[in-house]
């Protein structure tokens, strides 16, 4: 398995640090957030360390995208959450605070208070422009 020592994920998963688990597989481990968005936060995260999401192998992207719907169905019932935000920071300029691949799974309401962020409206032929930039680098 690869794993960083340095890792505070890897160190959960090693049962150095602990953490109060949800779901484990071989693959995969499920705890909760230690600074929840609202109660039931849960972190998603492979076994082996990767640091990101274009590290991820695509079978364990695979099992992980499966689980979180499992997970966040689960998670969902269990706090009486109206609706459920999926997310994942890739490197520091997004918010990524460790650098293990990790998803959230965040319970919302509608009356909690968090908000979206906002969005911007594109210039005058700069969507074109970034839409065939993107299908240009797609492999």
């Amino acid at each position: 398995m690869i794993t960083n020592k340095d890792c505070i994920f890897c160190k959960i998963i090693a049962g150095e640090i602990p953490a109060e688990k949800v779901y484990e597989d071989m693959d995969i481990l499920a705890f909760l957030d230690i600074t929840p968005i609202n109660a039931g936060h849960t972190l998603v995260i492979p076994k082996e360390h990767y640091e990101n999401l274009f590290e991820l192998p695509d079978d364990i992207l695979q099992k992980i995208s499966l689980k979180l719907r499992d997970l966040g169905k689960a998670m969902k019932e269990a706090v009486g959450a109206e609706g459920l935000n999926i997310g994942m920071n890739n490197r520091e300029a997004a918010g990524q605070l460790v650098p293990h691949a990790h998803f959230h799974l965040i319970p919302r309401y509608v009356a909690d208070g968090y908000k979206h962020w906002g969005g911007r409206k594109y210039k005058d032929g700069e969507m074109k422009e970034v839409a065939e930039k993107i299908k240009k680098t797609i492999k």
